[in-house]
């Protein structure tokens, strides 16, 4: 054959290569984008999965947060009514008054803290330690939340 004649007629096998890659063509662009039902359904099974391992961590922090402001409360009662006893020259034996040891309470405010559980605290004499009522007195069965503070 001449390389200088020109074919005015090209073989059929270079039509069908032509519509096959026009083909793939319309296929790619043809195509939607989106998430399939079965990826959704993966992320909210990871999505719950998560929230069961973080919700009983999320409570249990909660629960230990408050028994700690209950018994840092304990433990500014009960400086404050040693402070009392101290400078009022009281006997161990003696009880105060919540408003005894409000002047004593220091940055915690000028009234008696409260019990975070809607709980209220028992002051009890100078040579016991104060106990909250949720949790109990020292040593009781009631360990709603366990603040103690011990001799």
């Amino acid at each position: 054959m001449n390389k200088d004649v020109v074919m005015f007629n090209p073989p059929a096998a270079l039509f069908s290569r032509i519509k096959e890659k026009n083909k793939m063509r319309t296929l790619k662009t043809n195509r939607k984008s989106g998430f399939t039902l079965v990826e959704i359904m993966i992320v909210v099974a990871i999505i719950g999965l998560l929230a069961a391992i973080a919700i009983p961590n999320f409570v249990r922090a909660r629960q230990t947060s408050q028994t700690n402001a209950c018994i840092n409360n304990l433990r500014i009662i009960d400086a404050a009514k040693q402070e009392w006893a101290l400078e009022k020259g009281q006997q161990t034996t003696a009880t105060p008054a919540s408003s005894d040891i409000v002047p004593y309470l220091g940055r915690a405010g000028s009234a008696m803290p409260g019990e975070p559980l809607g709980g209220s605290y028992t002051i009890n004499a100078v040579s016991v330690v104060p106990y909250c009522s949720i949790a109990g007195a020292p040593g009781s069965t009631n360990l709603t939340h366990g603040a103690f503070l011990t001799q």
